[in-house]
């Protein structure tokens, strides 16, 4: 990342991490904190599953532009044993995570863990970039070149490699797709781009969908919007390559700085909800360190820059180049708009009030142009989140129960 960035949103990224070194005198010596909490952020995802009993399968894949991506299976639940085919369900997660998101609550609260409990085959993506797709076959991540995507080319390549091999593996012709967040925007790149693909989703259910966000809340993007028309400056703001990895500094943030003793833990709540919404209630405290362990997961500054470009122009673009790329990749001086019509496959949008990523008049928008959306379901607390998809202490209670309820008329 840039050390000439200037920006506020930044310097309160700084201030987060730099505490992590005062917050040692803040934790007493008879700590509350359950050492499992900290073993849970330091677990890959793989280990993590299995630590609660579940059966895991890691399984490589290859894109066509030759990225090599890692995904985690959970054929069956805890405590079943796969006796016989079972339905298919695919689950991509958002900007800066990994597949760890849908486990991280644990048992009964993650995602993951609810659908393989409930006799699904679960099937877990992780986009080029993040935390367990960092290979490709003649670059890696030192190299500018690695980092030249954005949330485009995981919506045409890593998408459709990650299905297609899933569908192999099982033996299926059809899955369902959920997705969160920016998992929602790449499967509107692939279903719209690579319209063959609605032939093998049975139902997509989108969890905080984003296409449009000419109303966004949210400071980080609106930060940035103003620069994205000029691609260099920008990735000189926000870092030439990658934004926000992943590594040591996350984990002593996780295990020190956000634990419940320390007077800072205020920091990493506010730090998150400055950039998603704010719901004190909902963010269970005990599990910061947890969360903060495995997020940010990693992703190109590109995918930051492609979201401010969507807020900036209020309408569902390819990626701005600036004009002179723009003519030799598109034929023309902007960048052309996705054509959702083209999307066939059922849609189901899942949305929030307090969402400072996926309004509700955005995904109003979206439930307009988009013809395949079936239904818009509004989830039933005032002040849920867009984190709150995947980490709310009720998220079961307030949207699983009702996904899982959806997600059963597809199942033969």
């Amino acid at each position: 990342m840039s050390l000439k960035v200037k920006h506020s949103w930044y310097h309160l990224l700084i201030l987060y991490f730099s505490t992590c070194v005062y917050a040692r005198v803040n934790v007493s010596e008879n700590g509350r904190t359950d050492p499992s909490i900290i073993e849970d952020a330091l677990l890959d995802t793989f280990t993590l599953i299995r630590k609660y009993g579940y059966p895991c399968e890691i399984h490589k894949v290859y894109t066509e532009d030759r990225y090599i991506l890692e995904l985690h299976r959970v054929p069956h639940g805890r405590n079943k044993t796969k006796a016989e085919r079972l339905p298919v369900v695919f689950l991509q997660h958002g900007l800066l995570s990994s597949s760890a998101e849908w486990v991280l609550m644990r048992p009964g609260k993650g995602l993951a863990y609810i659908l393989a409990d409930a006799g699904y085959d679960v099937w877990m993506g992780n986009a080029r970039g993040n935390t367990y797709s960092r290979n490709h076959v003649s670059t890696n991540p030192t190299r500018s070149k690695f980092w030249q995507f954005s949330w485009h080319e995981i919506g045409y390549y890593d998408l459709p490699a990650m299905i297609d091999y899933a569908l192999k593996e099982t033996g299926v012709s059809k899955i369902q797709y959920i997705g969160f967040s920016q998992g929602t925007t790449a499967f509107w790149v692939m279903s719209s781009m690579r319209p063959e693909y609605n032939e093998k989703i049975m139902a997509m259910h989108a969890l905080a969908p984003i296409a449009f966000m000419g109303n966004v809340r949210s400071p980080l993007i609106k930060a940035i919007a103003p620069f994205t028309n000029t691609l260099e400056r920008v990735l000189k703001l926000l870092g030439a390559n990658e934004f926000l990895p992943n590594g040591k500094v996350n984990e002593l943030a996780g295990e020190l700085l956000c634990i419940e003793e320390a007077a800072t833990q205020i920091l990493c709540k506010n730090l998150l909800f400055l950039i998603c919404g704010f719901n004190n209630e909902q963010l269970n405290d005990t599990m910061l360190p947890v969360v903060l362990g495995h997020t940010p997961a990693g992703a190109s500054t590109r995918q930051i820059v492609h979201f401010g470009q969507l807020y900036k122009s209020s309408k569902f673009l390819q990626f701005n180049h600036g004009w002179l790329t723009n003519l030799l990749t598109y034929g023309h001086g902007s960048p052309p708009e996705y054509n959702l019509t083209a999307i066939t496959t059922p849609v189901f949008l899942h949305y929030a009030d307090n969402d400072w990523l996926s309004t509700p008049d955005d995904v109003e928008k979206l439930m307009i142009e988009l013809p395949a959306a079936v239904g818009k379901f509004r989830v039933p607390l005032k002040a849920f989140n867009h984190l709150d998809f995947v980490f709310a202490n009720d998220a079961k209670k307030l949207i699983y129960d009702r996904l899982l309820n959806i997600m059963f008329r597809f199942v033969n």
